[in-house]
């Protein structure tokens, strides 16, 4: 892999910043996929067998007591599978297609749940899904999206508030003595004016918004279980996974709230609604959990590049061979602090490729390269990408003097583009 100071340990060239990041993420998921699986492998696979060694004399002692072929018996038991697939079951269970199934259901297809225990079953209906949910998932992630943007404004108010206070308290005259009203007032002006330059910039760190995303989704999902364990008769912890499989939108459906006709010994109305209240605050909170443990995975990935900066500028940043006369620096070249002077953010600015610094070629009528031809795409989709997004946000972009990409957290999309600037390590200005 090529360093980040723009020399290059193979024979590939620079990568780009948010390459080797995208790089090293996409290696991070694949052995994360690979530890996972070696687990769950170890851990169900006996599980497995056993219950396939206890299916097969379960299913020769059935065939061998009540006189019945095997291939009889197989054709049976797929005749239950295809029943099951349509919603019926051997327990009675509520109807899945009234109106409250199907909002049931429509409510885990928008929330992208899924649970799989109510599947269309008609031509129409697959067909209409497939427009339904377009539509319905776009929707509900804005939603999320939006949820997110006032649940980081109201926590990072709420720390400001404590921060100011703190703030506060520190200022004051520790000495005892009763100031007289002039030194009161000249403090107090100059305690105003130092406060204001010390909180102008203040935001909030993403660990303290981590901390209280995690304790509120593990709120919401210890009374949830609460209620899943007095309702539906499972276990604590059984009703603890299922909170976590029904928040993070896994939705594997191996077990699946609000199913029954009626709950004895409890309000069916009033359960369901708070089996409604429950899994929608626990998606949100679940999402905006997810959505900000993923800058401190961003930060481990930053803090990754800089190792390996530091680790390469000992091999490539004094090379033996002066740099070749004919030979350009390459745009987006990704160079330690010290070294890369910081330009000017803006996209109209940026659209400056190498192609113009050679007039000659250029006024030669020779045909346009294939570098050339790639850079000017570049930046045309780069224009267009910020124009999209000022027309989402409603205002252009400010474009300060501070490199955009300084921290590695600049700019963004979704989630990532809403917690931008928000947090103390995703603020430019650090």
């Amino acid at each position: 892999m090529a360093c980040r100071s723009g020399c290059c340990c193979g024979s590939s060239g620079p990568i780009n910043e948010d390459n080797a990041r995208f790089l090293l993420l996409a290696l991070f998921i694949v052995l994360y996929l690979l530890c996972g699986a070696a687990v769950f492998s170890a851990l169900e696979q006996p599980k497995e067998r056993e219950a396939k060694a206890r299916w097969a004399q379960r299913f020769e002692h059935f065939s061998q007591k009540h006189n019945l072929s095997r291939r009889d018996l197989r054709n049976f038991l797929r005749s239950y599978e295809e029943a099951n697939v349509a919603g019926i079951r051997v327990d009675t269970v509520r109807p899945r297609w009234d109106f409250t199934g199907a909002f049931y259901f429509v409510g885990t297809v928008v929330s992208t749940i899924g649970f799989g225990m109510t599947t269309p079953a008609t031509i129409g209906g697959k067909i209409f899904l497939m427009f339904y949910g377009l539509l319905g998932c776009a929707a509900t992630i804005l939603f999320f999206n939006l949820f997110l943007e006032r649940v980081i404004t109201v926590i990072a108010f709420v720390l400001k508030s404590f921060h100011e206070r703190r703030h506060n308290k520190a200022v004051l005259p520790q000495n005892g003595r009763r100031a007289s009203e002039g030194e009161k007032a000249g403090r107090a002006e100059v305690g105003a004016v130092g406060k204001r330059e010390e909180l102008a910039g203040w935001k909030p760190s993403v660990y303290c918004v981590m901390f209280i995303l995690g304790a509120a989704a593990i709120l919401v999902s210890c009374c949830a279980s609460l209620m899943y364990s007095a309702a539906e008769g499972w276990g604590y912890l059984d009703s603890l996974y299922f909170c976590f499989v029904a928040f993070s939108t896994i939705g594997f459906g191996d077990m699946v709230s609000s199913q029954r006709i009626s709950y004895e010994g409890h309000a069916t109305a009033a359960y369901r609604v708070g089996n409604f209240f429950f899994i929608l605050t626990g998606v949100c909170c679940i999402y905006s959990l997810f959505n900000v443990i993923s800058i401190v995975i961003k930060q481990v990935l930053n803090w990754l590049l800089r190792r390996l900066e530091a680790s390469c500028l000992l091999h490539c940043c004094f090379p033996r061979r002066g740099p070749h006369p004919h030979r350009h620096p390459r745009r987006n070249v990704v160079a330690p602090g010290h070294l890369r002077a910081c330009r000017d953010p803006s996209i109209e600015t940026d659209a400056i490729n190498e192609s113009e610094t050679d007039p000659g070629r250029r006024m030669s009528g020779e045909m346009i390269s294939m570098r050339d031809f790639l850079a000017a795409n570049k930046v045309n989709l780069a224009i267009m990408q910020k124009q999209l997004s000022e027309m989402a946000v409603g205002h252009p972009r400010q474009s300060g003097g501070s490199c955009s990409h300084q921290n590695g957290f600049s700019g963004g999309v979704g989630a990532l583009g809403i917690m931008n600037n928000r947090l103390a390590e995703t603020s430019v200005d650090r």
